[in-house]
């Protein structure tokens, strides 16, 4: 079988492999690429703000008036936000019973223990009461947070901006579509970012296994071994327990889009079989008008793979670096990944971006944000799992929904499937989505 060197996946795992050989023979050489690592991550950094704004916006806006969206979309929206925040309390309880990334050592992270003393007094004498974190939210300037990349303001700004896109309706569609096509412009931009991530991967790993020794891919195996089982679980287990609720089979229904399931993985992006999946969930039995309010917007609201993903990544940093978390500080965490979760996945890797955005708007920085290097060597190869979970996710959502709704019939589990044409023929539109994985 060839091997295809132009596959990103195929360059990242060279890349990983080179960075280990280097770490191990000449761990000198490896502490030096950090600086790789570094370069990759203030990239990711430059380009979070416009696009956690845009995203947001984009997914109220698309929405419509939020007086029309009426009983389905009320109750898509508490279904989506109970089961996210479900699926991010799971990652943590898993995170806090594995520890992955206790077994690394704060000191060789790059950071003296002076430094670490310092970073962990400045967190804790960081204002953490609930009227200054209510006056640290509101921003100064709209322009000024987006120019600082204050992210907790950015995303107050992007969600009263969006919200009132939302209520002017047709009124508002241009700006819409210009910001759209915006969204377009920056996901371009981290696409070529992106082409930089095998080096970066590389590196990264070179300076983890020359400061750590080869013992560190044990925490980092464990980590993905983490949140492959805890994407698993919540498949099996929570998805599962929903779908007998409301009297239908969770392994019928994956039977029945499995070739979008398929398509998925290949791709790496959940959105990659959106237009497919509207079509296949039609023809399973649930309604035209369902599908077409639910899906779309569970492409923005309901990513239980990226949500379990980004709280197990944002406490596997905390762990590494040694830092213990109060409760409230995993409440906070909790409460903005509410919002930087939300925006579907377009390009892959981009999630990683969504974990910068988490890292960034925890107040105090009680999580250090040169921590994502830690995991730039095996993000992509958990990127599938989130995008697997996010599709089976939103695919369940929609029966659901349907049901509740009394707008399901029998599943149509022996329709041919349709060609292009005949979606065409039927109506079936998806609008493309530039969101985050």
């Amino acid at each position: 079988m060839r091997i295809n060197f132009k596959n990103l996946t195929v360059q990242v795992l060279c890349a990983i492999v080179i960075g280990i050989l280097i770490g191990q023979f000449f761990p000198a050489t490896g502490v030096e690429l950090k600086v790789l690592g570094d370069i990759f991550v203030k990239m990711i950094k430059m380009v979070i703000a416009p696009i956690v704004f845009f995203t947001i916006v984009i997914g109220f806006a698309n929405m419509g008036d939020m007086k029309k969206i009426g009983r389905i979309g009320g109750k898509a929206l508490l279904y989506f936000e109970i089961i996210t925040t479900f699926a991010m309390a799971i990652g943590i309880a898993v995170m806090y019973l594995v520890s992955p990334g206790s077994g690394m050592d704060i000191s060789k992270v790059g950071k003296s223990a002076a430094e670490v003393a310092k970073f962990t007094k400045q967190a804790a004498e960081t204002p953490h009461g609930f009227m200054d974190f209510l006056v640290s939210v509101i921003p100064d300037s709209a322009v000024g947070a987006l120019a600082k990349g204050e992210m907790l303001p950015v995303l107050f700004f992007a969600v009263l901006f969006g919200l009132s896109m939302a209520g002017l309706g047709e009124k508002a569609k241009p700006v819409t579509v210009f910001f759209e096509k915006m969204n377009e412009i920056f996901f371009r931009l981290v696409s070529l970012i992106m082409r930089f991530s095998p080096i970066a991967a590389g590196g990264a790993m070179a300076y983890t296994i020359g400061k750590f020794g080869l013992g560190s891919l044990f925490s980092l195996g464990k980590m993905m071994g983490s949140v492959y089982i805890t994407m698993f679980l919540f498949i099996v287990v929570v998805l599962g327990t929903i779908a007998r609720i409301y009297g239908f089979s969770l392994f019928n229904l994956l039977k029945f889009i499995k070739e979008e399931i398929l398509l998925v993985l290949g791709t790496s992006s959940s959105e990659s079989a959106l237009p497919r999946l509207m079509q296949r969930l039609e023809q399973y039995g649930c309604s035209k008008s369902v599908v077409g309010l639910v899906v779309p917007t569970g492409y923005s609201f309901n990513l239980d793979g990226t949500s379990i993903y980004l709280s197990m990544a944002a406490l596997f940093i905390a762990q590494a670096y040694g830092i213990e978390l109060t409760w409230i500080q995993i409440l906070t965490v909790l409460g903005v990944l509410m919002l930087t979760s939300k925006g579907a996945a377009g390009v892959t890797g981009s999630g990683f971006i969504t974990l910068a955005a988490t890292l960034a708007a925890v107040p105090g920085n009680v999580i250090p944000i040169e921590g994502m290097a830690l995991l730039l060597g095996v993000d992509r190869f958990m990127s599938e799992a989130r995008a697997i979970t996010n599709l089976i996710g939103n695919s369940v959502a929609t029966v659901v929904i349907a049901k509740s709704e009394n707008q399901f019939t029998s599943p149509q589990a022996a329709a041919p499937s349709l060609s292009t044409d005949q979606s065409t023929s039927m109506g079936i539109k998806a609008e493309p989505l530039s969101h985050i994985n």
